[in-house]
């Protein structure tokens, strides 16, 4: 009997289709920028609990990210108490969550915004706190309970044989709740780390979005590992892709101390030809203007929005220069961008609009994305000549002409 839930479980979750994520989520998560940050009483302001998310779901609200698209606040680790409760149920610190995570949720919530919250597969989250090995159709309930709308499942503590199998029994328990709450993975990501060949398809049958590589932190060396490592494309894992599942390169450090201006164009730039999760990390009460104004781009989110849901993929490199290209609506249009990987001088790089694939004879009309800047209507056949700044990006999309 128990063998056969166990295949029960697998068969259904593996076909997950539960009607959400259609276009990469946009929000808020705070561990690169507020890590595991317990301290209350020597960071009142910056301590994960309940005050800070409020105060980043106000912000969300007030400051246009909201109007713009971001509507998840979510949670990382740390959130919990040290133990479970007597009936054995997570429950968050109650020092830093004195209300509950209910009670959260539904300010979130009354903003409009949706809720994100953190847990882990193994015995223990990666920092020490309860995972979910054992409990996961209690820790799925529970979740529902608190009207969760997100769950980001991490992969700590758990036997790497088990990743394959590990987390669509997840997916099963959370659509057995009823309610709609999507799920985040990183299995492929700990397979490769422990030394197994990643399972992409899986992972894309059984989640909503996965994360594939290593934490990004707040510089320029690892946004551009990042890069790197979307750009050589493992195994393929850009084909699985699409409405309902996406790749999570990690949350954008826009606004943070680690990128120059340049440095924040190209990742907003680059995770919007992924197709990617859009994950502000960043006090958004302390935020350079224009790094605001990078994060709200309407043409950026647009292409990162964009309904076909494919992700970029790096086409050809030009020296230093790296050449991205995305396809989007209307059919036989385009998205692209030349990312400078050099850090010495500004780079005059000349395309033929062909070597994007672009074969319309009617022609193209090319906008710059960041500026709006209208560029012209250019032919198949048509070269386009940009500078490119050190460390920096040309964004633009090409629009079909019917």
């Amino acid at each position: 009997m128990h063998c056969l839930l166990w295949m029960l479980i697998v068969s259904v979750a593996v076909a997950l289709d539960n009607g959400l994520i259609k276009t990469p989520p946009m929000g808020w998560l705070h561990w690169e920028r507020f890590r595991c940050n317990t301290d209350c009483k020597s960071f009142p302001n910056d301590c994960i609990s309940e005050n800070l998310f409020r105060a980043m779901a106000d912000r969300m609200v007030s400051d246009g990210y909201l109007a713009a698209g971001y509507n998840y606040v979510t949670m990382d680790d740390c959130w919990l108490a040290k133990t479970r409760d007597a009936k054995g149920r997570l429950q968050p610190d109650p020092q830093r969550f004195p209300n509950g995570m209910k009670a959260l949720a539904d300010y979130i919530h009354s903003k409009n915004l949706k809720f994100g919250i953190y847990e882990d597969i193994g015995t223990k989250t990666c920092a020490g706190y309860p995972g979910s090995e054992f409990y996961m159709q209690l820790d799925a309930q529970t979740f529902a309970d608190w009207t969760v709308d997100y769950l980001k499942f991490d992969g700590c503590n758990y036997n790497p044989d088990g990743y394959r199998d590990g987390y669509p029994p997840m997916a099963f328990f959370l659509n057995m709740t009823g309610r709609p709450i999507a799920l985040g993975c990183e299995y492929a990501l700990y397979q490769r780390g422990s030394g197994y060949k990643p399972d992409y398809n899986g992972q894309a049958a059984a989640c909503n979005l996965a994360r594939n590589f290593d934490d990004i932190d707040d510089s320029w060396d690892s946004v551009k590992s990042v890069i790197e490592f979307y750009g050589k494309n493992e195994l393929d894992f850009a084909s699985v892709a699409g409405p309902g599942y996406f790749n999570d390169p990690d949350e954008l450090v826009i606004g943070n101390f680690g990128l120059s201006y340049d440095q924040e164009r190209v990742q907003m730039a680059v995770w919007s030809i992924l197709a990617a999760p859009l994950l502000m990390s960043v006090d958004l009460r302390n935020i350079r203007p224009e790094s605001k104004a990078i994060l709200q781009s309407k043409r950026a989110i647009a292409v990162n929005q964009d309904p076909l849901g494919i992700q970029g993929r790096l086409m050809n490199k030009i020296g230093d220069v790296e050449l991205w290209r995305k396809p989007i609506v209307p059919n036989g249009s385009c998205a692209f961008a030349l990312v400078n990987m050099g850090t010495a001088v500004p780079v005059k790089v000349s395309i033929v609009m062909s070597d994007l694939g672009l074969s319309n004879i009617s022609g193209y009309n090319v906008t710059e994305v960041f500026d709006g800047t209208y560029l012209g209507i250019y032919k198949p056949s048509s070269v386009l000549s940009v500078s490119v700044n050190p460390t920096g990006v040309f964004f633009a999309q090409a629009i079909a002409i019917q």
